[in-house]
């Protein structure tokens, strides 16, 4: 059940919208994230994982690039998330950006999802 909007963040290049779904935090990130807009999306999932939400869903169904600052961001994510018995999920992703996490092998620590729907219905995983 979505409890609504929880916050957001915005720089010309990188909007983080952030809200409560069931037991996980979505993240959707819109625009490119790369060295200069990273900490937009950074502080957010921290934030979240300060606030108890273990179960972190990033929608990258609007991520239009994102560079390896910015998947380290998401990888620490990962490890702090997993550090709390959670996890950080994927999904939408786009295939520019999928390509990033398949040529350095993230695709492999991640749960991927095709759809925030997805995402969503394994709470469980």
């Amino acid at each position: 059940m979505d409890r609504g909007t929880v916050g957001s963040a915005q720089s010309g290049r990188l909007l983080v919208e952030v809200r409560e779904e069931g037991a996980s935090a979505v993240v959707t990130p819109v625009g490119e994230l790369d060295h200069d807009t990273a900490d937009l999306l950074r502080e957010p999932l921290e934030d979240c994982l300060s606030r108890g939400f273990s179960r972190l869903v990033v929608d990258c169904s609007r991520l239009e690039f994102c560079d390896s600052t910015g998947l380290n961001v998401l990888l620490g994510a990962r490890l702090k998330a997993e550090a709390a018995g959670g996890g950080v999920h994927l999904a939408g992703m786009q295939s520019v950006v999928a390509r990033v996490f398949q040529i350095t092998g993230a695709d492999t620590v991640f749960t991927v999802h095709d759809t925030l729907a997805s995402a969503l219905a394994d709470e469980d995983g």
